[in-house]
């Protein structure tokens, strides 16, 4: 008889996971929020959303798992806050800058059109391209992180990038 596959929810199999994965979660979620308070909160948030689903989530994807899930918390996150970021932003950029107005605009017009193509990827292109872009992580490291083969994350970066060039022409 087969033993039956329990992914991560036996404790000491959980605790493992987190030993092996929290600190470097951690580091991501604060180099894109350069809070770590907010980092912090959200490694909890994420290590919650494991344990809820540690019957679906293998050992062996559980750090996929997790990158994914931290990704897509974090998006939800700044997306509530965005409308007060960007309002923030825009008037230390217009109190502090000494750009002409209409460069402003083309800046804040080219971000909402890199964040409107970004958000159309589909999320493993758009993950794969934000560790390696943002994170700068290799390839290599990529594939381990997500448990798919170097060639995959390859073809994933090719695919986002020609997405990107497609829909912001000769910006890039």
């Amino acid at each position: 008889m087969a033993k039956k596959d329990i992914g991560v929810c036996d404790e000491s199999t959980f605790n493992e996971v987190f030993r092996k994965n929290g600190t470097e979660l951690f580091n991501f979620l604060h180099f894109k929020y350069r809070d770590e308070d907010e980092a912090k909160d959200l490694v909890q948030e994420v290590f919650g959303k494991l344990w809820e689903n540690c019957e679906k989530v293998s050992v062996e994807k559980s750090k996929a798992y997790l990158f994914v899930v931290a990704n897509n918390l974090m998006k939800n996150v700044l997306s509530k806050k965005s409308t007060a970021l960007k309002h923030q932003e825009y008037v230390k950029t217009k109190e502090a800058s000494t750009e002409t107005p209409h460069y402003i605009l083309e800046s804040s017009e080219f971000e909402g059109q890199l964040n409107q193509a970004l958000s159309e990827l589909p999320e493993e292109q758009r993950l794969t391209l934000l560790l390696k872009r943002i994170e700068g992580k290799k390839q290599r490291e990529i594939a381990e992180m997500l448990g798919i083969s170097e060639k995959a994350v390859e073809k994933r970066l090719f695919k986002a990038m020609k997405h990107l060039r497609k829909r912001l022409g000769n910006i890039l």
